[in-house]
């Protein structure tokens, strides 16, 4: 038996590390994690070099809670269980979802891992499924004990797991609005630059917290495209990105544009009139532009 969750990336509206509160929507770029019985202990890998310790510790979430202990002795769930040989448990992801980029690389492995996994034992031992909340969380404890996420990334998180956008407290890990995207087109441009959140300067962000909260203030208003768009240009000047970038796709049409994250990738939200003209303004940069779109399915058993 195996389980199969593609769970889909995020992009930035507002950035949580400055105030603690953010805004995030899925994008139809994400992670297919598999989990599978194997004859013995945890092991995980993936095709595009994602964390195999992330994983792990993933893994090992579900298992407490299901009180598996690191032997992995199903037999001891339920004795009356003819498991056979296999004592261990397996889990191999592949993705179209660039990493350590600003596009929830790290949320979405979670949530993948953690769903597939969780899966897999509720299937085959008869278990309680786990709640869509105990999920995120595992998901989020496991990144924080990894080092890969600053805040937690609940607002990542949770946009990675319910699709469409969401509004969030990351400090007490509440949804303060969920909603449905418009379904608009959305282009990724992806400088020859990689960015680990892990490793940013949080004291130097939180310089802008005042002025990201006018940001979030618009998220909550509604006001989302333009949230997106001050939200990007601030993290992104602190952060010594090019905002021309940015800029150059809102002067060719784009409804909104930022940097996602803490980088390097930046995000433009487009419509039909706009997409070739900001493609062609991105073209002059060194890098390279993806074509994908908004993601309001979530994380799901495929």
């Amino acid at each position: 038996m195996s389980k199969t969750v593609l769970s889909p990336g995020s992009a930035t509206i507002i950035n949580a590390i400055s105030t603690g509160f953010g805004s995030a929507f899925g994008i139809g770029l994400g992670i297919e994690a598999e989990a599978k019985f194997s004859d013995v202990g945890v092991n995980c890998s993936s095709d595009i070099g994602a964390d195999p310790h992330l994983m792990n510790l993933c893994v090992e979430q579900v298992l407490d809670h299901y009180k598996i202990g690191s032997a992995l002795d199903f037999d001891d769930i339920i004795p009356s269980l003819d498991f056979g040989n296999g004592q261990g448990i397996e889990v191999n992801t592949k993705s179209n979802l660039p990493l350590g980029s600003g596009l929830s690389s790290s949320s979405a492995l979670s949530n993948a891992v953690v769903m597939a996994t969780a899966a897999l034992i509720a299937s085959e031992f008869y278990l309680e499924p786990l709640t869509d909340m105990e999920m995120i969380n595992m998901g989020i404890d496991a990144s924080l004990e990894a080092g890969v996420t600053i805040t937690g990334a609940f607002d990542d998180a949770s946009a990675s797991f319910f699709g469409g956008l969401t509004i969030t407290d990351n400090g007490n890990r509440e949804i303060l609005h969920q909603e449905r995207m418009p379904d608009y087109d959305v282009l990724v441009f992806m400088p020859d630059k990689e960015s680990l959140s892990g490793s940013s300067d949080v004291d130097r962000m939180k310089l802008i917290a005042p002025y990201v909260r006018i940001a979030f203030n618009q998220a909550l208003d509604g006001d989302y495209l333009e949230a997106l768009t001050l939200n990007g240009l601030l993290y992104g000047n602190v952060l010594g990105f090019d905002n021309n970038i940015a800029l150059d796709a809102l002067q060719a049409g784009a409804l909104a544009s930022g940097l996602s994250g803490t980088g390097s990738s930046f995000v433009a939200i487009v419509d039909e009139s706009s997409i070739d003209g900001v493609k062609e303004a991105w073209a002059s940069y060194d890098g390279r532009v993806i074509e994908t779109t908004v993601d309001n399915r979530g994380t799901r058993i495929i």
